[in-house]
């Protein structure tokens, strides 16, 4: 058996927004502690992302003590304070792609700095625990529930995959194209597109379904300018169906805390659905 490691260990708390690397995370059922609870929409109540809004790349997100510090790496602005806990009693129905699920607006104050900083209106949502949004039946093993994240609670990408992409492109990416959860060291490329169940450390994981990219993965996380790569590339090998896929979708069936430096435990593989 190969030997399979964590290596990184990635959250979002702010949807589509940057990325914090962790040492250790603890897995809940709707993702990683934090993922994606949080979430810019316009004045519809429709999410937005950076496929539609590449400058939010440039808005960057840190941990501390009270909450998530929000800065804005091309313009002077004061940072902002998100509590991990909002106060706020306002809330309103908002959309993630065909989900509807109800979430509160954060603060006035928090949407003051999201339009200044975007240039838009926009305001900022979070989910609290009795929202429910539910992954998509024809996945889900047990009508789980999942954050703002397009689908799925987790994803896995292995070092492996991005290397041997890099090695077909004129100028290599980072992972950070590609918004993992997960990534490990060892083992061939594109072998997590094949795994059913896996644990990280003592959690289980359920493989889904590979996970389908779309032009996100074509942005410089440093400067919001978009290219045709690596999707252009990737579609030249890594179709099914109608998708260009990158990465594997996780759903847990277990709860606890990964690590960077875990083994990872492939307990079965075989063929997995395409993305859809």
């Amino acid at each position: 058996m190969p030997n399979l490691i964590l290596s990184e260990i990635n959250i979002y708390p702010i949807k589509s927004l940057g990325g914090i690397s962790l040492t250790s995370a603890q897995v809940e059922e709707r993702g990683l502690q934090y993922d994606r609870r949080w979430m810019l929409i316009d004045e519809s109540g429709i999410f937005l992302t950076q496929r539609k809004l590449a400058q939010m790349a440039l808005l960057r997100v840190a941990m501390a003590s009270e909450g998530l510090v929000v800065t804005h790496t091309g313009k002077d602005m004061p940072p902002l304070l998100v509590p991990f806990e909002t106060t706020s009693t306002r809330s309103l129905l908002v959309t993630v792609w065909e989900d509807i699920c109800f979430a509160y607006i954060v603060s006035p104050e928090a949407n003051a700095w999201f339009s200044e900083a975007l240039g838009i209106d926009c305001r900022l949502v979070y989910m609290p625990d009795n929202s429910i949004r539910l992954i998509d039946p024809n996945y889900a093993k047990h009508k789980e529930k999942v954050s703002f994240s397009d689908g799925y609670p987790f994803l896995m990408i292995g070092q492996e995959s991005l290397n041997d992409l890099n090695s077909r492109l004129d100028e290599p990416v980072p992972m950070n194209r590609f918004r993992p959860n997960f990534v490990f060291t060892g083992g061939q490329p594109y072998d997590e597109e094949t795994w059913r169940t896996v644990k990280i450390g003592n959690i289980l994981f359920y493989g889904a379904k590979p996970c389908g990219r779309c032009n996100v993965t074509t942005i410089n996380q440093d400067t919001a300018e978009a290219g045709q790569e690596p999707l252009k590339t990737l579609s030249g090998y890594q179709k099914k169906g109608s998708k260009v896929i990158f990465g594997m979708n996780l759903i847990g069936l277990s709860t606890g805390t990964v690590s960077v430096g875990d083994k990872i435990t492939v307990m079965e593989a075989g063929t997995v659905a395409n993305a859809g």
